[in-house]
């Protein structure tokens, strides 16, 4: 109508997607301001949640993801979204309050525990998130892959902080015993929760006796407001009791750690303890963490939006800058470039991006560099900052830092990255002279910085392509995915033919699997394992046949005599000796060695060293392969056969309790007990178990002691089967024939 002709309308378009902020710092920021940590903890405790909640809170990202919703920046794959659980890390930066923070959110599932050992490889410090609702006592398998990731952390010397996640829950605990009993740290309570299950609102900080409180209005609410009150007569009088009874604690447990602190509080606050500056206390806990004396503990609930930014806080208040870290090697290269490349992983438009922790020096883009061990030289072309699968070209990145680099095809999980060659020898004179030593396995031998512990695989499949023309299509897949993941090993069975997927679960296995279908493009067959059952003799024999055969004009006359004698046919190593000579007369093709070394029943001999005596000529016009193979199936009957399986020597760490039930497993294994030992609180038990009773043992295992076992095998001998077992395994080859 004329009415609305002569008025104005403003549209506003509002962009409800997810969106992810550009890098405000793209500066290097100070050295003392940069902190490199890691998310870690079980399955499910809340690590990928609660580094959502840390994101959105420092402005990085505009919408809280979620897990269930499939969302999340860090859990970017397919597979992730799909199950819901961490797969691989993923590293992210953001800045909180001046201090710029790397995190990488590493997986909780023991599959892929490779990816939490090269974070915490090149991290300065960690988040350890509990679930306060399960307790670590009261889930062994929770407890089980916790432990793990904590003596990961204890082996790099990672200063930790703890965060007890899940406090909103009915059956949430706030207990730190169970951090003292199982992991053996000393835990260092930094808040009291304010309610408990769903009436949890916040948490008293013990250090400057304040109250923070959430008062969510809605389930949307996203928590980035909170209420900071200090804490008054007027507040609950059992809460005042458990506040006051707590700091004292925290003040005495302080000062027995920290001698300086013990000092500053009788010379000046012996008479009130209340009256110690919050400061003071903060900056003795920091000492405390850095020398790993204490861990400090916070609470909240990352789902509710409950207790992120104080654990923000806590992480550039007590975990470590990069220059408060020791690296010996680091100090001999001074101003010059060196880096550790940590990780791998192949974009389909930019070839492999690798991920370097910069120790020393500055990293620039469209330079070259050396690696060390390779002892190549490349060109890197590009830097980036990364964010998940979203990156940020930079021109320079400082130490301290971690960066992500295209253009490195030649470097791989644990290379040490420096400036040029003449770098690398300037930092080896220096370490030498430092030293005072002679130079040991070569220039370079003492400037390599340590690298990643890859763990052996324990679960192995089989896996073929469709059909013969993807075979070099899965081949490059493989390749690609063991560069990105050494965890990952991939053999072909001399004796099968088949290529064989060696990883570290079936959880591990199905994801490869299901990568080479969606990223490559190949439909893969995984099968089970085929056992490598081999065949020895009984008896030293001989025997001679002849072969007479007229061609034409000409006669051909061959006499084959073969001895066979059986040499140490328990050892892996041991073998069958055989003694071929050959009587010639006319010109004829050499065929007994091949039928021998290459017939049906070469893949059943026990080893492969053989020594063969045969005289031969060529040019032949008959192939003698027949005689040759009669003749050594003849051998074979006189010498009597004898199946051999391959028997494995298997380690199991497991608690006490369990004990019991591992062994009346191995019992149904075949297999035999060689000896029990005691390991701290654990026992270890040594057995040997035919492989073929091995099969999927790491998911029984987790069955049978709820997660709480480890377990190694490698091969031990190839024993004989008594004639029960062989007939079984007869039966069962004719089935499946």
């Amino acid at each position: 109508t004329e009415e609305y002709l002569h008025k104005t309308y403003v549209i506003i378009l509002v962009d409800f997607t997810y969106d992810v902020k550009s890098l405000r710092a793209v500066v290097n920021p100070d050295i003392s301001k940069i902190r490199n940590i890691g998310i870690m903890a079980h399955i499910d405790a809340g690590k990928t949640t609660t580094t959502e909640r840390m994101l959105y809170y420092s402005g990085y990202t505009r919408a809280l993801g979620d897990v269930d919703d499939g969302d999340t920046v860090t859990d970017f794959m397919a597979q992730e979204r799909e199950r819901g659980i961490t797969i691989q890390s993923a590293a992210v930066t953001f800045d909180w309050k001046s201090h710029r923070i790397n995190l990488i959110d590493t997986p909780g599932h023991v599959d892929f525990t490779l990816e939490v050992e090269r974070a915490l490889r090149v991290l300065d410090g960690a988040v350890a998130v509990f679930d306060a609702s399960a307790g670590v006592e009261n889930s062994s398998c929770n407890w089980a892959q916790t432990l793990t990731v904590w003596r990961q952390a204890e082996k790099h010397h990672i200063p930790c902080v703890c965060f007890l996640n899940k406090m909103d829950k009915p059956a949430a605990n706030f207990s730190i015993e169970s951090i003292k009993q199982k992991l053996k740290a000393n835990p260092v309570l930094l808040q009291i929760p304010v309610g408990s299950g769903k009436n949890f609102t916040g948490v008293v900080d013990l250090l400057t006796n304040q109250k923070l409180i959430w008062k969510l209005k809605s389930m949307r609410d996203d928590g980035r407001v909170f209420e900071i009150k200090a804490l008054d007569q007027s507040d609950d009088p059992e809460l005042l009791q458990v506040v006051g009874e707590a700091r004292t604690a925290l003040i005495e447990q302080v000062a027995d750690l920290d001698d300086e602190f013990a000092e500053l509080l009788l010379t000046n606050f012996s008479d009130n303890f209340d009256a110690v500056p919050s400061i003071k206390l903060q900056e003795a806990i920091r000492r405390v963490t850095l020398a790993r004396k204490g861990v400090p503990v916070l609470c909240g609930s990352s789902l509710r939006n409950k207790g992120v930014q104080p654990l923000l806080d806590a992480i550039t208040a007590y975990l470590p800058a990069p220059n408060e870290r020791h690296h010996d090697l680091v100090r001999w290269y001074k101003d010059d470039l060196c880096a550790l490349a940590f990780k791998v992983l192949h974009d389909k438009q930019r070839g492999p991006l690798v991920f370097l922790r910069i120790y020393s020096g500055t990293l620039k883009p469209q330079t070259a560099i050396h690696n060390i061990n390779r002892n190549s030289t490349e060109r890197m072309s590009r830097l980036l900052v990364p964010f998940a699968d979203q990156h940020v070209e930079i021109p320079s990145m400082t130490a301290g830092n971690i960066a992500l680099t295209v253009g490195l095809k030649q470097t791989v999980t644990g290379d040490t990255i420096v400036s040029s060659k003449a770098a690398a020898a300037a930092a080896a004179r220096r370490a030498q002279n430092d030293s005072g030593a002679e130079k040991k396995g070569g220039e370079h031998a003492n400037i390599i910085l340590s690298g990643v512990e890859v763990p052996d695989p324990v679960f192995f499949c089989t896996i073929e392509p469709p059909s013969m023309a993807k075979q070099a299509d899965l081949e490059n897949a493989l390749n690609c995915l063991q560069r990105e993941d050494p965890s990952l090993k991939v053999r072909v069975d001399p004796d099968s033919g088949q290529t064989i997927l060696c990883g570290m679960g079936e959880l591990h296995i199905e994801i490869i699997h299901d990568r080479i279908r969606r990223e490559y493009g190949i439909e893969t067959h995984l099968g089970p394992l085929q056992v490598a059952y081999r065949e020895t003799i009984l008896n030293e024999v001989s025997t001679t046949d002849t072969l007479d055969r007229t061609v034409g004009e000409r006669r051909h006359v061959v006499t084959v005599e073969l001895a066979v004698r059986p040499v140490d046919i328990t050892s892996v190593g041991g073998s069958c000796e055989i003694t071929f000579t050959e009587k010639l007369e006319g010109q004829l093709l050499p065929g007994v060695k091949e039928a021998v070394e290459n017939g049906v029943h070469s893949s059943y001999l026990q080893g492969k060293q053989f020594s063969v005596t045969a005289v031969t000529v060529n040019d032949s016009i008959i192939n003698r392969r027949t005689t040759a193979l009669f003749v050594w199936m003849q051998a074979l009957r006189l010498a009597g056969g004898q199946v051999l399986e391959p028997v494995m020597s298997l380690e199991v760490t497991v608690g006490e309790e369990h004990l019991s039930s591992v062994l009346g497993d191995l019992a149904q294994r075949r297999g035999t007990v060689r000896d029990i030992q005691s390991r701290h609180d654990n026992k270890v038990l040594l057995a040997t178990v035919p492989l073929a009773e091995m099969m999927g043992y790491s998911t029984i295992l987790r069955t049978v002691t709820s997660g709480n076992a480890t377990f190694s095998l490698e091969l031990d001998a190839y024993e004989a089967m008594n004639p029960q077992e062989q007939n079984t395994l007869l039966k069962r080859m004719a089935g499946l024939l």
